[in-house]
């Protein structure tokens, strides 16, 4: 009822909702019942799902304080559960039309964006991961990614190409006999996501990043070798896998990391004049701030020592 009390109220101020549910994160701990839920927006242009978002998650905080309740977009609240993330979709779009498939399959121009969110990804966590607790929800069989991959319907890589959408049938039709059969083209709602954010990111500074790198892609000469390259078909965090997880790439493990893979990265952020210097100079003081280096390692094993972390890092973004 909460969850559909916020829908509605975002919904009223404009929010583009595709649908709402509770996911897997539910839990009682301390005589506390713990509930995940995710709601879904359409997509809609870069500025606009940026501000919706943030305009989502104000109603939200303000509902919850209205009932009492404790609330948090926090990307890690418990030990051993699976965290909080904030998955973005998105799509290419030209002359209005989507840009994702060709043929029915992933096209060219597609798998140049993964490319460029591939080589970017290690950078784009400084915008997409903003605080310690963060990369304790980075981790092995906790619903998020933890190396550079991508792949089809597979939710352990960094980038999921979700259920194709290549059927010309009226699905409701079929359900339905006595409804009219409709053409549409449903090639328009394929998309890609990226798994790794989750709800501490600068949500007008992360959108941004994944812009430039979708743009970098297209100025990679390799672009096309590095989608093949980093292409998995299989459950990458399973014993089988191994010798394959061994040759994907690792994202940080710490907002020290990120503030390090950035300073590496910024030329590509810096140009076009996208990004600042200054504001990557503070981006990256700030992530640093945390002194958190060998944070995940120190904490290892110490549940009490992570819940205080939580604690601390409860209300984000």
């Amino acid at each position: 009822q909460f969850r559909q009390l916020c829908m509605h109220n975002i919904a009223q101020a404009g929010g583009q909702i595709k649908y709402g549910h509770s996911e897997v994160g539910n839990f009682i701990l301390n005589n506390k019942i713990y509930e995940q839920n995710e709601i879904e927006f359409l997509p809609v242009k870069a500025e606009q799902a940026a501000d919706q978002l943030l305009l989502a998650k104000w109603i939200i905080r303000n509902l919850a304080c209205r009932f009492g309740y404790d609330l948090t977009f926090a990307p890690k609240i418990s030990v051993g559960k699976a965290g909080s993330g904030m998955h973005i979709h998105f799509r290419l779009l030209k002359d209005g039309l989507n840009q994702m498939l060709q043929d029915g399959v992933l096209s060219e121009a597609a798998r140049r964006a993964i490319a460029g969110l591939m080589t970017l990804a290690p950078s784009l966590t400084a915008f997409g991961n903003t605080n310690p607790t963060s990369y304790f929800r980075l981790v092995p069989h906790q619903e998020a990614p933890t190396n550079v991959c991508w792949g089809d319907r597979n939710r352990s890589v960094l980038v999921r190409v979700p259920l194709g959408w290549t059927s010309q049938k009226d699905l409701c039709s079929q359900a339905n006999p006595r409804e009219a059969q409709k053409t549409y083209d449903t090639s328009q709602k394929q998309t890609v996501e990226m798994r790794s954010p989750d709800g501490s990111a600068n949500v007008a500074l992360l959108l941004a990043g994944l812009a430039v790198a979708c743009r970098h892609g297209f100025e990679l000469s390799d672009a096309l070798d590095i989608a093949q390259r980093t292409y998995v078909k299989v459950n990458i965090h399973k014993e089988e896998n191994q010798s394959l997880l061994q040759n994907l790439a690792v994202l940080p493990d710490s907002c020290a990391a990120s503030a390090d893979c950035l300073e590496q990265q910024r030329q590509v952020y810096e140009a076009h004049n996208v990004f600042s210097p200054a504001m990557l100079d503070g981006i990256i003081s700030s992530l640093h701030a945390y002194q958190d280096a060998t944070l995940r390692h120190d904490l290892a094993g110490n549940s009490e020592g992570i819940l205080a972390l939580v604690q601390k890092y409860f209300h984000c973004g």
